[in-house]
């Protein structure tokens, strides 16, 4: 799974576009297949910050997503309400796997990505 965090800097007094801009887009990604969940936040100590914390089934679906038409079609209408240009970072979840021998002793410990897990568990 990945973890997509989108931050928006929002022009004073264009907040309530914005929002509603934000619910569309949302309405629309969750039809989206690899779309797992996601929140709206806005900064407590700078208000013009928004971000949009998304969780997608793996990074190929998210960009399929990211770079569709209907996604497209709503980041133009949004980008008259910005003050720069949209960050977008694309974070993979990281695993700890450990396994314990029949005394219940751990004996290996591997930080391991979801597609490493699933690799492993098919072996």
């Amino acid at each position: 799974m990945v973890r997509v965090i989108i931050e928006r800097h929002c022009r004073p007094g264009k907040e309530a576009e914005l929002e509603n801009l934000l619910v569309e887009l949302r309405g629309k990604a969750i039809a989206q297949r690899g779309y797992v969940s996601g929140e709206t936040l806005r900064s407590v100590d700078d208000p013009s910050l928004w971000l949009v914390l998304s969780t997608w089934l793996d990074v190929d679906l998210w960009r399929m997503w990211e770079s569709s038409r209907q996604r497209e079609d709503i980041d133009r209408k949004m980008q008259p309400l910005l003050t720069g240009t949209p960050r977008t970072s694309v974070y993979t979840f990281v695993w700890n796997a450990c396994w314990y021998d029949d005394e219940g002793r751990r004996w290996d410990t591997t930080p391991a990505t979801a597609g490493q897990r699933a690799r492993e568990s098919q072996s």
